[in-house]
Order: structure tokens, then sequence, then C-alpha cells
């Protein structure tokens, strides 16, 4: 066994993270505010939140927070895995894309969004197994000591955090164009079962670290409450974002059934 450093991005790679995310944040905005000129309507808020994504995965990238290596650690992964992709998520940033690109533009974008291969990824419960299995294949098992020592791995490994965590915020909240719109029961009972994993397993990080590692007790314990507690923080926004298009949804179909009046053979109220 053998102490582990805090796990962050080496520099060539933070500043080609930064690099992205800047850009990325850039483009959205650019894309923003041509539809503007045109007349279109588009949210400042969502600007802000794609905005706010891409700082926090700039912050994860070259910030490095207090606290002992394990700690450090579980912080960067919160950011990168969680809080930045509900923040880009919230954005809309493929409806943005869909609506500023020009025709020629647009096509292979929505070819991609008609694959199967998005299709088979795109499904709740895939999406669910890709992000939260996946942290468990990296904490429970040698793959956390394997990308400290290998510098390609740990590349992987932060590239598959960040790319499950859109995914599943993306299915979850299935505010963009999907291959598939899936319902609500479905998309709720993949955050539930998605989250109980992340609770577990955050819970077996106070017994022991992953294997391979030697943190101190503290940093151990206090890498496991982060993980547990922020983890929670940011499902439950993922909750409110479903239970706000399930409340919205059901005003719409009430509304309607207001405009269209009774159904035929189903007798109308009375005057008293």
């Amino acid at each position: 066994m053998h102490h582990q450093d805090s796990g962050g991005l080496p520099d060539g790679l933070a500043a080609l993270a930064t690099a992205v995310a800047v850009c990325g944040a850039a483009g959205y905005l650019l894309a923003a505010s041509r539809l503007r000129r045109r007349g279109d309507r588009w949210p400042p808020l969502r600007d802000l939140s794609f905005s706010a994504g891409a700082a926090v995965l700039v912050a994860a990238a070259l910030v490095t927070p207090p606290g002992g290596a394990f700690t450090v650690h579980m912080g960067q992964h919160l950011a990168t895995g969680m809080a930045a992709p509900l923040l880009l998520v919230l954005g809309r940033p493929v409806t943005l894309a869909l609506r500023a690109l020009p025709p020629g533009g647009r096509r292979p974008l929505l070819a991609v969004l008609r694959s199967r291969p998005l299709g088979a990824l795109a499904n709740p419960p895939v999406a669910a197994l890709l992000d939260a299995g996946g942290l468990w294949l990296l904490y429970r098992g040698p793959l956390f000591a394997a990308a400290h020592e290998r510098a390609w791995l740990g590349v992987l490994v932060h590239v598959h955090v960040l790319a499950a965590g859109l995914l599943f915020t993306a299915v979850v909240c299935s505010l963009d164009p999907l291959p598939r719109r899936h319902g609500t029961v479905l998309r709720s009972a993949a955050l539930v079962g998605a989250g109980a994993a992340h609770a577990v397993l955050a819970r077996t990080l106070y017994a022991a670290p992953p294997p391979g590692t030697a943190f101190t007790a503290g940093d151990l314990s206090a890498a496991a409450e982060l993980m547990y507690y922020g983890g929670d923080l940011v499902e439950i926004a993922l909750a409110a974002v479903i239970g706000l298009q399930w409340y919205t949804a059901s005003g719409r179909r009430l509304a309607r059934e207001g405009r269209q009046g009774p159904r035929s053979g189903e007798p109308r109220a009375s005057a008293p």
C-alpha cells in the first residue's frame, strides 16, 4: 500500500481541459447572442447556467481545494462528474446548437442524435449503470491506484467521469433532444437507483480506502462525507427538475382538457 496524491490533472491536461471549457462557454454565448440578434428568445439564465458549469470545470482542473489528498480528489470528482454536468445540461446546449447552426451544420448533429449507439446509451438504466457502476469499479477495485501510476489511465478516468456524468444528467433531465424521450417513472427510477448506489459506495469508503491505497482515517472520513452529502445535493436538484417537468406537463394537460370541455356522454354540471 502507498499514499496517493490528490489525483489532480497533469499540468498539460489541466491547461487543455481549461481551454476546452473556456472555448465551449465562448461558443455557447456567441450562439445565444446570434439567436437574440435575429429576434429569437433565449433565456439569459441558460447562459448563466452553462457558463457556471464551464467555470466549475475550470476550477476542478486548476484549483486544489483544502483538505487531505482523498478529500481533494473527491471534491474534484463531485465538481467534474456531478455539479458541472448539471449546470451544463440546464443550459440546453444541444437545443441551442440546433437553433443556431445553419442547415448544413445541423445535419451531422441530427445524425448523431438519431444514431443507434446513442439511442442505446441514452436509456436511463444504461446511463445510470455507466455513471454509478463506473464509480464502483474506480473506488472498490484496483483502478484508482492504477490510475495514479499510469498517466494515460488517469486521463481516461477523468474523461469517463465527465462523459458519464453528462450522459446521465442529460437523460434524467431530458431537456435537450434525445433519440427517445423516456417517461417520468423510468427516469425517476434511474435517479433513485443511481443515488442509492452512490450513497452505499460513499458509506463503504468510511470503512476502507480504495484497494492499493493508504489514506488517513480523517481524510477518508471527510472524503466519504463529501461524496455522500454532496451527491445528495446534486441528486435533489435532479429530482427537482423531474418534478417541475411533471408539474408543468400536468398543468398543460389539465388546461387542454378544460378547453375541450366534458367528453361526450359525460353529464354536465347543473347549476345549484
